[in-house]
């Protein structure tokens, strides 16, 4: 089936990455490893006519990313537009910058959730992965702010070999702290956590245990806490279906302005980027090229095109297939079905212990 911008669904959602600048250096951040730098950022009455025309197209909700969003002095004045274009807000923050003066800011401009990511909880082992001492002091004092001001907290807890063994101590920090929600995110192999792919893998003995304990917790705290979790990529038996299926679900906007329809979506060559300085995002989402590239099935190569699940995982994702097989038309290695899975198999078996390359801006 061939589906085109015309016809495509609303987008429900838009990521939208206000800076690349950040203070910790995250090994597996999914920002590029070519940032954008301060001077090409939008300013904030360019986020705010990205945001009316976000409403407009039916987005539902914001996410204010980064980098670090605090980075951003402007950032109430973010958050604010975001309110004024009836967008709910949701600041994914790494609570490293942003005091307890600054979110109280944030409140009163409208922010609607906070969202904020641990690395560990063994404070020392926290501060190794994110590269910066004292950062898991200051996440748990945010967290409390959060609280104390009544917005509702998330905890995103990012998985990988350094940390899965301590999964339910992440999920007991997170009811600790006050959050209503847990998000774990096993580690996507994108940007910097590509680069160190073997310092991060997990064993599949150790993603079998932690998915057998998440399910235990999910039904420990069913009422106090919900707990999100997927298989890891790498070893999954089928993909999931990248951000809902490319250009259908969601927007990516990036520090500089340029519109992509997943977070990764600028490591395939010859995609043709539009951006907000020079289009609407209405003529983005129904006309850009980078968004048609892979709308629909039509494009897809076999297995994919005679597979009865590619109305459900939309041949699952584009830049893993492209980063893995070479051709992101194929079908995303992850797939048992795909000619390339064994490749898959191969990396997930690929582990070493060599230090962290640090992403630092």
């Amino acid at each position: 089936m061939s589906t085109n911008g015309a016809s495509a669904p609303a987008p429900l959602g838009l990521l939208a990455e206000l800076t690349h600048r950040c203070p910790l250096g995250c090994p597996y951040c999914s920002n590029p490893l070519a940032l954008d730098p301060r001077s090409d950022e939008l300013d904030a009455a360019t986020w705010a006519r990205v945001f009316r025309e976000a409403s407009a197209l039916g987005v539902l909700q914001v996410h204010l990313s980064g980098g670090e969003p605090a980075a951003r002095r402007d950032l109430p004045e973010i958050v604010k537009a975001a309110r004024d274009a009836n967008l709910y807000s949701n600041l994914i923050t790494s609570a490293v910058g942003l005091t307890a003066e600054g979110l109280s800011k944030l409140a009163d401009a409208g922010l609607d959730h906070v969202q904020i990511s641990i690395q560990d909880s063994e404070p020392a082992s926290a501060d190794h992965i994110a590269g910066y001492k004292g950062a898991s002091a200051r996440k748990h004092a945010l967290a409390a702010e959060v609280v104390r001001l009544g917005l509702p907290l998330t905890v995103n807890v990012v998985v990988h070999r350094a940390n899965i063994a301590r999964v339910e101590a992440m999920v007991e920090m997170a009811l600790a702290l006050g959050a209503t929600r847990v998000e774990i995110a096993h580690v996507q192999y994108y940007g910097w956590a590509l680069k160190n792919r073997a310092a991060l893998m997990p064993s599949r003995a150790q993603v079998e245990e932690a998915v057998g304990i998440v399910e235990r917790l999910r039904q420990a705290h069913r009422g106090r806490i919900v707990i999100d979790a997927v298989i890891p990529d790498y070893y999954a038996r089928f993909p999931k279906p990248c951000v809902g299926g490319w250009g259908r679900r969601s927007l990516n906007v990036t520090p500089a302005g340029r519109v992509l329809p997943c977070h990764a979506a600028e490591v395939i060559p010859g995609l043709e980027f539009w951006n907000v300085r020079a289009h609407t995002l209405a003529d983005i989402w129904r006309s850009s090229p980078a968004f048609e590239a892979f709308r629909g099935t039509d494009w897809m190569q076999e297995p994919c095109k005679s597979c009865a699940l590619k109305e459900k995982d939309f041949g699952g994702c584009r830049c893993q297939a492209f980063l893995l097989a070479g051709d992101a038309r194929a079908a995303d290695p992850v797939c048992h079905l795909s000619p390339h899975h064994a490749t898959v198999e191969r990396l997930a078996g690929e582990r070493a212990d060599a230090a962290y390359a640090y992403r630092h801006s």
